[in-house]
């Protein structure tokens, strides 16, 4: 079914400064785009540059003053589905080079200080199912509480509070995941049932492949707002600081943001 997004968002820049914007659905062969619609301020200077791991594209804005951005696109879902908990693991030895870097600890998922807590909770469990359960953790345990963490808060400190937003459980999520000497990645993406409406953000994480062998990145949402069948990537990266919808270089006001994602009525 159909997925129709809105988005838009407004900043002020003081004086000519650069800036990395992030929000177009990516164009990748899981999810077809059609009726797509960017439009921008007038900027000094603009490029398109690809983003992490070439999954959509970067937009380098050079501009002053006000600046708003407006976004459209449908999008048809085409990829892998597959029931968590019945998916294998890849053992360290047999995964590719471009998901190793998605092992390690990164700014705000300290991988290596959630081992043993992932070893005591989870032991008993491997691969998908273990995956499966620790969504299943988070979304018991975790209170969903918009204003409860800021651009500092890392995944270490959502475990502690128990609260946060997407961003906080996707972060929870992913280094749990890499806890386990699973491959984990945070992806910015949009979703239709998001409450509040906003730009969204999940973990994927990278399992046995029932079907072709190898590895297959599957999405998982702590939130439980998002499906990935109904779920339309963004960007991925190790973090939510590689795919930030804005990263200013300068002094920067941010005005306003909205967010509209629906199923097309068939």
């Amino acid at each position: 079914m159909p997925i129709d997004i809105k988005s838009s968002f407004a900043f002020d820049l003081e004086e000519p400064t650069d800036v990395l914007l992030q929000f177009e659905a990516a164009m990748i062969p899981e999810q077809q785009l059609s009726d797509i619609s960017t439009q921008m301020s007038a900027a000094e200077h603009v490029a398109r540059v690809p983003a992490q791991d070439s999954i959509g594209d970067r937009l380098w804005v050079r501009a002053q003053g006000s600046f708003e951005v407006e976004y459209t696109a449908t999008a048809e879902i085409k990829r892998q589905l597959a029931d968590l908990a019945s998916l294998g693991a890849v053992d360290p030895h047999d995964m590719p080079g471009e998901v190793v870097p998605y092992l390690f600890a990164s700014r705000y998922c300290p991988a290596q200080k959630f081992q043993y807590f992932a070893d005591a909770e989870f032991g008993d469990l491997r691969g998908g199912e273990r995956i499966a359960a620790m969504a299943d953790w988070v979304a018991e345990r975790f209170t969903y509480e918009p204003g409860s963490s800021t651009a500092d808060t890392t995944a270490l400190d959502s475990l502690v509070e128990r609260r946060g937003i997407c961003r906080d459980y996707a972060h929870v999520m992913v280094t749990l995941a890499r806890a386990s000497t699973i491959p984990a990645r945070y992806v910015s993406c949009y979703a239709p049932g998001v409450t509040p409406p906003d730009f969204h953000a999940v973990a994927e994480v990278f399992l046995a492949d029932p079907e072709l062998g190898g590895g297959t990145w599957q999405l998982v949402d702590a939130t439980r707002m998002a499906e990935p069948a109904n779920t339309v990537k963004i960007g991925v990266g190790r973090d939510a600081a590689d795919v930030s919808f804005l990263t200013s270089f300068g002094p920067t006001q941010f005005r306003e943001s909205k967010v509209e994602v629906t199923h097309r009525e068939a």
